[in-house]
């Protein structure tokens, strides 16, 4: 019997070009890893996403992205908007955070292994968010985070984790904080400002944080992370625990696994899905978890 097809997607705009510069060393990588396998190379908006579907219409067995959570989060969604379960999704890490892929065992320190995971016979069976017809493999985020990442976008000289730590730390001083109502199975309503709501589905955030220690991508339920506003002090403090995931629920964070959350605003807000950007179209918004939505390879 002949072995699965491969196509493999390349993003050279992910991480600020890392994903340029990054891919001759993967087309050898892969060369060896798996002998014949087709590919790509986006240029433009739209790319990634039509060259997704051409793989799909053209049944290849294992679509590979080269990129970052953004590039991911789009070919995540065709699979998945496809219909087609016996189609997998490879993921090798060019991008700024690439923190989806983290939670898998995949980063740019193990990129052999993450390459030699893709001939796997049993791709993990992973669950995903969904926000307003919008599928999510990594998370959601609305207050603080959107701020990092509106400072981070005006910055040339730093790259990675350390653009938004520096980002971060700049804004624990300037973000105003946001109002809002949060409502998740059967948790108590949360009301008040908050400095920042994550629903998670992996573990890590922001290129380094640990934001949800207990995630389990495979538990048909989502983590919410909801942080109290405080001062710049407090602020740090909360910085500071987030960032080693020793954080805990009731200490200025609310921590709950949940299948579906609903969050109220007092005007439309913007917010992001795997470090994209999005717009509310009024002032709810609401989450839910798809279970065992898409296969993914996996390093463990």
């Amino acid at each position: 019997m002949s072995g699965p097809r491969y196509f493999v997607l390349f993003n050279p705009a992910a991480g600020r070009g890392r994903g340029a510069h990054r891919k001759d060393r993967y087309l050898q990588l892969l060369a060896d890893a798996l002998g014949d396998f087709d590919h790509a190379t986006s240029s433009q908006p739209g790319d990634i996403e039509t060259l997704t579907r051409e793989a799909l219409a053209n049944n290849y067995d294992r679509i590979v992205a080269v990129g970052g959570d953004g590039t991911w989060s789009l070919v995540a969604n065709e699979i998945i908007d496809s219909g087609r379960r016996d189609v997998s999704l490879g993921l090798l890490p060019a991008g700024t955070g690439s923190d989806f892929g983290k939670s898998l065992g995949i980063h740019y320190q193990r990129v052999d292994e993450a390459v030699l995971a893709l001939r796997g016979d049993e791709p993990r069976l992973v669950d995903v968010g969904k926000v307003n017809g919008r599928h999510f493999l990594n998370a959601f985020g609305c207050g603080f985070d959107i701020a990092v990442i509106d400072d981070a976008a005006g910055f040339t000289r730093l790259k990675g984790g350390l653009l938004y730590q520096y980002c971060a730390l700049r804004q624990l001083f300037r973000f105003p904080g946001l109002e809002m109502k949060i409502e998740a199975d059967d948790l108590a309503p949360l009301r008040g400002k908050r400095l920042m709501v994550i629903v998670s589905n992996g573990r890590y955030f922001g290129g380094s944080f640990d934001i949800a220690p207990q995630s389990d991508l495979s538990d048909g339920k989502l983590d919410l992370v909801a942080i109290d506003d405080a001062g710049p002090l407090g602020r740090a403090q909360i910085f500071s625990r987030v960032r080693a995931g020793k954080h805990r629920d009731g200490e200025l964070v609310t921590m709950k696994p949940a299948r579906s959350i609903r969050i109220e605003f007092e005007s439309p807000v913007r917010y992001e899905l795997d470090g994209e950007i999005y717009h509310s179209d009024g002032t709810t918004i609401e989450i839910e978890c798809v279970p065992a939505a898409i296969r993914v390879h996996s390093v463990f």
